[in-house]
């Protein structure tokens, strides 16, 4: 259970040193931590249900206090089980109540690579949601080249159905829009500073986060949109092919047609049909036949229906 104060980095201290004041604070505690040491931080507010619903981003306005739980998706596997914490903060510092290790990895990141010339709370707070979305640019970028090669492979014609992958493209993509919408509103939450927590110059960080979440969003709608043109794309070449496949049928059955009629014509067998005891009876047919054949062939490419 580390706690920091916020000076030029992040430095470690006592719990005792928090309440000795001269710097902001960072605490990383444990739920069962929080519901030992809770009074120690003299915020006078319960998170349990933060602690118990961590379900989504979301930051709720206390009277003395900022609570709320961040539900962020793993970058390896968006679809698949989220990273959550809880935290509690007030104009002394935060708190973060985390069982799972992952606040912890992305404090310890924040120490080791950032150094502040206007070290405070609002600082700390947007490199905290900056670490949560520092890869997205590259994380959109492998998905745009992944709907790229399914897009060449459609094009070559490999696709037979909608592919699998498409539909899960589209899964991340709709995981990470509604985070990124969490993300903004908890951004704007912040912003608002009901309780003037914040400096007022601290409050250009929250605004500069919020617009790169904006534009983050603006990508994963472009991408979307990207999917629903692959889907008709493939839709339309499916279209293609099946009406290529009805044109030849239709193309096979009327060359045949007028051969069935002759053949079922004479296969009758009238006792006074004339062409039944002639010599060239027979051959007449199979040249007529094929004159049948060659001229329907013709007609047909020349009409560009084959």
């Amino acid at each position: 259970m580390p706690f920091y104060k916020i000076r030029e980095t992040l430095c470690e201290c006592d719990h005792s040193e928090l309440r000795e004041g001269g710097a902001q604070y960072v605490a990383l505690l444990s739920g069962a931590e929080w519901r030992e040491r809770r009074d120690s931080f003299d915020m006078g507010i319960d998170v349990e249900s933060s602690l118990d619903d961590r379900t989504e981003t979301k930051a709720v306005v206390n009277i003395d206090s900022l609570t709320g739980s961040f539900c962020i998706p793993d970058r390896g596997d968006i679809t698949g089980v989220r990273h959550s914490f809880a935290f509690a903060l007030d104009e002394k510092g935060i708190v973060l109540i985390d069982d799972e290790g992952y606040a912890g990895t992305l404090i310890e990141k924040i120490r080791r690579t950032k150094k502040w010339k206007l070290p405070g709370l609002e600082r700390f707070m947007f490199d905290l949601l900056e670490s949560i979305v520092s890869g997205d640019l590259k994380l959109l970028g492998s998905i745009e080249k992944r709907l790229s090669s399914a897009e060449d492979e459609i094009l070559k014609g490999d696709v037979e159905e909608f592919p699998i992958e498409l539909n899960d493209i589209r899964g991340e993509l709709l995981d990470l829009r509604m985070h990124y919408e969490q993300l903004i509103d908890f951004s704007q939450e912040l912003e608002e500073n009901e309780n003037g927590f914040f400096s007022a110059d601290g409050l250009r960080y929250f605004r500069l986060y919020t617009e790169r979440i904006m534009r983050l969003q603006d990508s994963v709608t472009s991408l979307r949109e990207y999917v629903v043109q692959l889907r008709d794309l493939v839709q339309n070449r499916l279209e293609v092919k099946q009406n290529k496949i009805i044109t030849l049928l239709t193309v096979i059955t009327s060359i045949f047609m007028p051969l069935t009629l002759i053949a079922g014509w004479y296969g009758m067998n009238f006792k006074y049909m004339p062409e039944l005891d002639r010599r060239w009876a027979y051959p007449v047919v199979i040249g007529v036949s094929i004159a049948i054949v060659v001229g329907c062939l013709i007609w047909f490419k020349k009409k560009k229906w084959m």
